[in-house]
This record gives C-alpha cells, sequence and structure tokens, in this order.
C-alpha cells in the first residue's frame, strides 16, 4: 500500500499515489494543444479533448444518447431506471444527481448565495442568477436555428427545440405520460403523490410547483421585477409580461385547429379548446354540476353560499 504524506490516502500503486500527490503539488503536466488548458492526469486531458473532437463514446442503449463521459450516461440513465439514490433527509425527497439535492435543501434553510449585482437579489441556484442578470442585460445569445427565436440560457434553447422536434424523453411510470424536460415531469409526478413541498411561512399555502410558489410570496411581498419597455407596467411574474407585451406587438401565436381562431393569452386559448372538446374539469362539490373554467365553477357557488355577486 502507498501512502499520501499529506492526506494520509492509501492507493494500491504508486502511479495512482502520484497522480494523486499533484491535487495537493497543483502540479499540471497535461497540457491540451487546442486551448492551452492544464490538467493533473492524463485521463483527464483525455475527457477534456473531446470538447473539441465533439466524441461522444458513452451511448444510451435506451434511447440511443450519447455522452462524452460514463459518469454522465450514468446519471442519464436514472431518467429510464427512475433510480434516485440521493435522498432529503428534511422531507425525504429523492433525486437522480447530488447537486440538485444539495440545490433543493436550500429550500429548507432558505440559504440563497447567489446575488445579482444590478438589483440585489438572491437566488438559491446559480443557473437562476444567470437566468434573472438577462432581465437587465436583455441578452439573449443563443437562437432557434428553426425558427430564429432567441434565448438568454443554451438549456432554455435546447428545450425550446424539442417543439420542432417532438421529442419528449421523459416517461412518467405511473401513467405513461411523457415531457419535454425533467422539471416536467417532476412537477408532473406530484399530482400522483400529492406531494406539496413548497411551504408559504406568510399564509400557509402550499404548493406543488417551484415557479407557481415563487410567484404566489410576491402577493405578500409586492414585488414585480419584470418590467413592460413600451409602457412601464410591471409584472410579478415573466409570462405575465410576455403575454401582456403582445398587446404592443399584437401577436397571437395560439391558433386553434379547429375554427382557426388565434389568441395572445396561452390561458384563453386552453379555455377556448374546451369549447370544442366539451371538456369540463371544474365540479361543484354541492352539486355535482361541471364548468370549463374555474370563473364559471365560484360564481355558481354563489347559488349555494348566497353570497351575492
Amino acid at each position: 500500500m502507498y501512502c499520501c504524506g499529506k492526506c494520509g490516502e492509501t492507493f494500491n500503486e504508486s502511479g495512482d499515489l502520484k497522480n494523486h500527490q499533484r491535487i495537493h503539488t497543483g502540479e499540471n503536466l497535461y497540457h491540451c494543444q487546442q486551448c492551452g488548458k492544464t490538467f493533473s492526469r492524463s485521463i483527464n486531458l483525455k475527457i477534456h479533448q473531446r470538447i473539441h473532437t465533439g466524441e461522444k463514446p458513452y451511448q444510451c442503449q435506451q434511447c440511443g444518447k450519447t455522452f462524452s463521459q460514463s459518469i454522465n450516461l450514468k446519471t442519464h440513465q436514472r431518467i429510464h431506471t427512475g433510480e434516485k439514490p440521493y435522498q432529503c433527509q428534511q422531507c425525504g425527497k429523492t433525486f437522480s444527481q447530488s447537486i440538485n439535492l444539495k440545490t433543493h435543501q436550500r429550500i429548507h434553510t432558505g440559504e440563497k448565495p447567489y446575488q445579482c449585482q444590478q438589483c440585489g437579489m438572491t437566488f438559491n441556484h446559480y443557473t437562476h442568477l444567470k437566468r434573472h442578470q438577462s432581465i437587465h442585460t436583455g441578452e439573449k445569445a443563443y437562437q432557434c436555428q428553426q425558427c430564429g427565436k432567441t434565448f438568454s440560457d443554451p438549456g432554455h434553447l435546447k428545450v425550446h427545440q424539442r417543439i420542432h422536434t417532438g421529442e419528449k424523453p421523459y416517461h412518467c411510470q405511473q401513467c405513461g405520460k411523457t415531457f419535454t424536460t425533467t422539471f416536467c415531469l417532476q412537477r408532473h409526478q406530484r399530482i400522483h403523490t400529492g406531494e406539496k413541498p413548497y411551504h408559504c411561512q406568510k399564509c400557509g399555502k402550499t404548493f406543488r410547483d417551484l415557479g407557481y410558489f415563487k410567484v404566489h410570496q410576491r402577493i405578500h411581498t409586492g414585488e414585480k421585477p419584470y418590467h413592460c419597455q413600451q409602457c412601464g407596467k410591471t409584472f410579478s411574474d415573466s409570462s405575465s409580461l410576455k403575454t401582456h407585451q403582445r398587446i404592443h406587438t399584437g401577436e397571437k401565436p395560439y391558433h386553434c385547429q379547429q375554427c382557426g381562431k388565434t389568441f395572445s393569452d396561452p390561458g384563453y386559448f386552453k379555455v377556448h379548446q374546451r369549447l370544442h372538446t366539451g371538456e369540463k374539469p371544474y365540479h361543484c362539490q354541492q352539486c355535482g354540476k361541471t364548468f370549463t373554467t374555474s370563473t364559471y365553477l365560484k360564481r355558481h357557488q354563489r347559488i349555494h353560499t348566497g353570497e351575492k355577486p
């Protein structure tokens, strides 16, 4: 056995000890000829070079997706197996990646280590900070080659492209429904479990969706961080701002295949489609009557309560 004099870690081979010791010395013997980046181990250089070559030697047998590192393939395969080995000790929620567990735990601790230098707003996830900063800079560096739409986040572009490809790689094991992102799948699964992990400290209301929870909290704080550049009107969430901006642009991107009517608001479009499908998802617990919208249900319930409009 070979022992490191710095930290006491032991190794079976002298070469492994030698490679390990470079962590302490900072020695980087291996250089990338493409970009000059240095590495302490040859295997790390080899993995890095795949960025330049585009080589992805590890393939998922389930869906054919390829990866540059075996660890990335292993993590990806958990989408298919449903394996979630990392568990939160606070609420029991499980995760397929340790980084997702670490980020989740900040919900319980309230830790928000990432701060925007422009407005002071804090975030529990670095990608959320980067996404927020684009509000100030207006930068949208990632463009879809299919439709020209631009995004401030490369992940959002990747998800957006699935609109064109129709790809929905994430499957619910309960009902078989498919989704474009793991986030959408996880949110959907709470319908089956009834889990509502996000709890408002102000009023006690619980939510199964983090986005709705964050927007809800702004009811208490009065925060409206999204500004319309045309008229100055402010909004508590980005989707409301986006919908509002269509007043100025005249854009109506939601098109009914049944009758050709177009809409600027996705909510109105969804309600309109129920005219064609006959769907009435809102039920009165008193008499069983069904309605196409929650507004119609609430109006109806006044018959039972005697409440005046």
